[in-house]
């Protein structure tokens, strides 16, 4: 089992950067896949980005690209995302998820979730 834990979210100004992180307890970190996903009021969770286990693979939501990157460190049990140029349609609370191989893009397939962290962006 993996417990997942959110931190480094907050008001940030568009074009500005921010970094999440999401610490996992457990010695089966190193063997899952890793995803954050986002949600905002009155919608679904929406994938942004996944990682393989041993980082050889990354996957991005199109609006993402060239502006976020996800990596972890297995030997601190942390996956991250850096968050460059965010607009204000990034503006959501962002969850961690242990998921499969291959990366997936589907909710379902992932795990365990962290609690999630608030992301807002201002124009």
């Amino acid at each position: 089992q993996v417990q997942l834990g959110e931190s480094g979210g907050g008001l940030v100004q568009a074009g500005g950067s921010l970094r999440l992180s999401c610490a996992a307890s457990g010695r089966a970190f190193s063997r899952y896949a890793m995803g954050w996903f986002r949600r905002t009021p009155g919608k679904e969770r929406e994938f942004v980005a996944a990682i393989t286990a041993s980082s050889d693979s990354t996957y991005y939501k199109d609006s993402v690209k060239g502006r976020f990157t996800i990596s972890r460190d297995n030997a601190k049990n942390t996956v991250y995302l850096q968050m460059n140029n965010p607009k204000p349609e990034d503006t959501a609370v962002y969850y961690c998820a242990a998921g499969p191989t291959p990366l997936s893009d589907y909710a379902p397939l992932y795990n365990y979730w962290g609690q999630g962290t608030q992301v807002t962006v201002s124009s």
